[in-house]
């Protein structure tokens, strides 16, 4: 395995609490070819849970809240998002909003400072209105230019609605004054104290940007929040950091069970070699600039060679089994292990492409064919 790149992340003693929540929004029916290629048999749609990021500065008591899933009024979604929908045939299913979920564990949802968009997708904007006028939106760069007014203030708007951010204050980052990188991308320090990072990760929308939090000191951990810088995590690996093993635990098929998988059981769906990922950032208008995409997701890939830095993207099911969610902490992923035991669950969507003839152990009603 190759020597890990050096992100350069500035030394700290500072952190924050994150918890990450399970939004409980679902997105079915998706092609992967929308979003990734080349298109691999059995592989044949998406279905995804949507995570947002619960982010507390202990010595401040600052609260932010990264991401806000899907509306839980999906009526009132902008017309066109909802033809748009309709004519692809997606389904798409929202039991609870964002503030729902924290006010039901006693979160003073009254006194979060911001709310921030990764980017301006319906599935990550939420409902911002539902929270308090003196909770902030943060944007990434060019995102008021290119998606405000919302609906139905511009009626050919997609995914935003006027009220999202009406009446409240909008920070548009700005990286071009940020003397900071960490890794590839263009840094911010929000709370001054080396504990959060705003990353500039372009690509795939206008504005996207991922986050970086500071879990533990020592030992150092981190939790990078995604959002869509990737959609899948064979975009991310196999890598020259994380080549495909010989021998995979857990297994993908069945996490549980004690034996580990034959690694070579995949080579087969490889698409340049074991150091290579099996995907790559598709062609086409689901992302805003492809070649910019891709340098972002090698980008994340440096990220993604540190055991102590677990990588989230915002619809990762394979997570499902994993992760420990909202109220419990995220702060511990690393004794726990999170990384390493979700590392090579994604393989578990190539189980047709390789000829895998049992059953294949899903989460919750992830099942492996879509609903109709």
């Amino acid at each position: 395995m190759a020597k890990v790149p050096d992100l350069n992340i500035p030394a700290s003693a500072s952190t924050v609490d994150v918890s990450i929540l399970n939004t409980t929004g679902t997105i079915r029916g998706l092609s992967p070819t929308l979003f990734f290629g080349p298109k691999i048999e059995g592989h044949d749609y998406i279905a995804a849970p949507c995570y947002s990021f619960l982010i507390q500065h202990p010595v401040s008591k600052r609260t932010l809240v990264f991401d806000l899933g899907i509306r839980k009024d999906l009526g009132n979604l902008p017309k066109a998002t909802l033809e748009q929908f309709d004519a692809i045939g997606v389904t798409i299913t929202a039991p609870k909003d964002v503030r729902e979920i924290l006010d039901e564990q006693g979160v003073d949802t009254k006194n979060i400072e911001a709310v921030i968009w990764s980017h301006s997708h319906f599935d990550h904007t939420g409902d911002p209105s539902r929270f308090e006028p003196t909770t902030a939106l943060i944007v990434g760069p060019g995102t008021p230019k290119a998606v405000f007014p919302g609906y139905p203030a511009n009626p050919n708007a997609a995914f935003i609605l006027e009220s999202d951010h009406t009446g409240r204050e909008v920070k548009e980052l700005d990286f071009s004054n940020s003397n900071l990188k960490i890794g590839k991308f263009s840094a911010i320090d929000y709370f001054g104290d080396g504990s959060f990072y705003f990353l500039d990760t372009p690509g795939h929308c206008i504005g996207h940007i991922c986050g970086l939090a500071r879990v533990t000191s020592n030992p150092e951990s981190f939790i990078l929040m995604g959002g869509d810088g990737v959609h899948h995590d064979g975009e991310l690996r196999p890598s020259h950091w994380h080549p495909l093993p010989d021998s995979i635990s857990p297994h993908p098929f069945n996490p549980e069970t004690p034996g580990p998988c034959p690694g070579e059981l995949f080579h087969k769906v490889l698409r340049e070699g074991k150091e290579e990922p099996i995907y790559i950032a598709a062609e086409g208008p689901t992302h805003e600039d492809v070649p910019l995409t891709r340098q972002t997701i090698k980008g994340l890939q440096e990220f993604d060679a540190h055991d102590n830095i677990f990588v989230v993207p915002a619809h990762d099911q394979f997570l499902l089994s994993v992760v420990d969610f909202f109220p419990k902490p995220a702060n511990n992923f690393l004794e726990k292990d999170w990384v390493k035991k979700s590392r090579w669950l994604f393989l578990a969507d190539f189980a047709k492409a390789v000829g895998h003839k049992g059953k294949v152990e899903t989460v919750g009603d992830y099942t492996p064919v879509p609903k109709n």
